[in-house]
C-alpha cells in the first residue's frame, strides 16, 4: 500500500512540477551547451564510460546544468543518489549520508553519489572535515558551486576533487531549450493542448536570461500562464518579467569581474562601457564606497598629472557617497566615470613613485643634506643669542 501512495504522489509531483523541473534532460544527449564535459566526446562522459566516478566540484553560472549533471552522474554510474545544500546542512547530515552510505555498500555492494550543492558554503573547518570522508572511498562526492573554486574551497579539499567548468549557455542553446519546452506533449507546455509562442517573444527572453536556462524556462512557463488563448506574445513577456536579469552577485566572481571590466573600459577611453558597468554594478547591490574608491585610485594611478583635476573631482564623489548615499550619488560616480574615461591617462607619477620607493627599499635611508635642514638655521639663533649676551 506505501508503495502504491508513493507511486501515485511522484506522478502528482511531476504534474505540479515547474516546466524547468519537468524539462530537466533525462540523458546526457538532451543537455545543451556542455559538450565539451558530456557530449559524444566529452572529458566527464568518456571517463564515466570508462567506469570511472571521480570525487568532482562542477563550477558555474546559475542554470547551466551543475545539478542535472551530478544527477546522471550518479545514473549513469548506477550509483544511488544523495543531495544535501551547504546553505542549510551542516556535517551531522554528511556524516549520517556517509554511515547511510557505509551500510548500502556493506549491504549490496553499491556506492553512493553525495551531491552537495553550494559546497563553497561550508566554512574551512567543515570542508577539512570532508578530508577524510573523500578518501575513505564509500561515497563519490560530486560538489556544486557558482563562485571561483580556487578562492572558494580549501585547497586540501580541492586538490582531491577534479574541476569541471561548466559554460553559461549561448543563444542557440537556449533557443533549442525553449523551442522544446514549447512544443513537448509529455512534459512541456504543450502536454494539455499546443501553445504557441512568437520568435519575437523568445527573443524578449533571452535578452532577460543571460545564459541561465533555469531562468529562461521560468520566464517561458510566467508568459504561457498570462496567454490566454495559449498563444504567447513578447507582450506576455514583458508583463511576466518587468526587468532583465542583472547577472551580478557582490560577494562573488561577478563583483570582481564587473570591477575590472569598469577599470579596463575607463583605462581604454571608452566612456559608454564604463558607464554600463557602473550601473550593472549599482543595480546589482553594488557599495557605491566601493566604486567611489576605485575611482580616487584611477585617478590618481591612471589619469595621474595628465588631468590633475580627475582625482579633485574623485575625492569629490567620494564625500558625495558618504554624505548622499544612494540613488543620488550615483550621479556624481556616473559624472566621474565619464570624465575619468574621457581623460587623457599618464602614469608618471605612479613611475615616479614606484622608482623611488624601489630605489629606498635597495639602497636603504639617506640623510637629508645639511643645507636642506633648519641647522643652520638654530646655529645661527644660538650664536645670536650668544653675541647679545656678550654685549650686555
Amino acid at each position: 500500500m506505501a508503495d502504491l501512495f508513493e507511486s501515485a504522489a511522484d506522478v502528482r509531483r511531476e504534474q505540479l512540477a515547474p516546466l524547468a523541473d519537468r524539462m530537466r534532460p533525462r540523458s546526457f544527449d538532451e543537455i545543451e551547451g556542455q559538450a565539451r564535459l558530456v557530449g559524444d566526446t566529452g572529458r566527464l562522459r568518456r571517463q564515466l564510460q570508462q567506469g570511472h566516478v571521480p570525487n568532482m566540484v562542477l563550477v558555474g553560472p546559475p542554470g547551466t546544468g551543475k545539478t542535472t549533471i551530478a544527477r546522471l552522474v550518479a545514473r549513469e554510474a548506477d550509483m544511488a543518489l544523495e543531495e544535501l545544500s551547504a546553505v542549510g546542512a551542516g556535517l551531522a547530515d554528511v556524516r549520517r549520508v556517509v554511515d547511510e552510505a557505509r551500510q548500502r555498500l556493506g549491504a549490496n555492494g553499491r556506492q553512493t553519489v553525495l551531491f552537495l550543492d553550494e559546497i563553497h558554503r561550508f566554512n574551512k573547518a567543515q570542508q577539512d572535515a570532508l578530508l577524510p570522508m573523500v578518501e575513505a572511498g564509500v561515497i563519490r562526492l560530486v560538489g556544486a558551486t557558482t563562485e571561483n573554486p580556487y578562492v572558494s574551497i580549501n585547497r586540501a579539499l580541492l586538490s582531491r576533487l577534479v574541476t569541471y567548468e561548466l559554460d553559461g549557455l549561448h543563444r542557440d542553446d537556449l533557443l533549442t531549450l525553449l523551442r522544446r519546452a514549447t512544443e513537448d506533449t509529455e512534459r512541456g507546455l504543450s502536454r494539455m493542448a499546443p501553445m504557441e509562442v512568437d520568435d519575437a517573444a523568445l527573443e524578449a527572453i533571452l535578452e532577460r536570461v543571460g545564459g541561465d536556462a533555469r531562468g529562461a524556462l521560468t520566464l517561458l512557463e510566467a508568459a504561457a500562464l498570462l496567454a490566454a488563448d495559449r498563444h504567447v506574445t513578447v507582450e506576455q513577456v514583458h508583463e511576466a518579467s518587468d526587468r532583465r536579469k542583472v547577472d551580478y552577485d557582490r560577494a562573488g566572481d561577478q563583483h570582481y569581474d564587473h570591477a575590472s571590466a569598469y577599470i579596463k573600459s575607463m583605462r581604454a577611453s571608452q566612456p559608454d562601457d564604463a558607464l554600463r558597468y557602473l550601473a550593472q554594478m549599482l543595480t546589482g547591490g553594488e557599495d557605491p564606497m566601493f566604486i567611489a574608491r576605485r575611482l580616487v585610485i584611477f585617478a590618481a594611478e591612471d589619469v595621474g598629472p595628465a588631468k590633475p583635476m580627475a582625482l579633485v573631482l574623485a575625492t569629490a564623489a567620494l564625500q558625495s557617497v558618504q554624505a548622499l548615499g544612494m540613488p543620488e550619488c550615483g550621479y556624481a560616480l556616473a559624472q566621474v566615470t565619464r570624465y575619468c574615461a574621457e581623460a587623457p591617462k599618464s602614469r608618471q607619477a605612479v613611475d615616479d613613485y614606484l622608482g623611488v620607493m624601489a630605489a629606498v627599499a635597495e639602497g636603504g635611508q639617506q640623510d637629508a643634506p645639511l643645507h636642506l635642514t633648519n641647522r643652520h638655521g638654530a646655529k645661527d639663533a644660538r650664536a645670536a643669542l650668544q653675541r647679545a649676551k656678550e654685549h650686555g
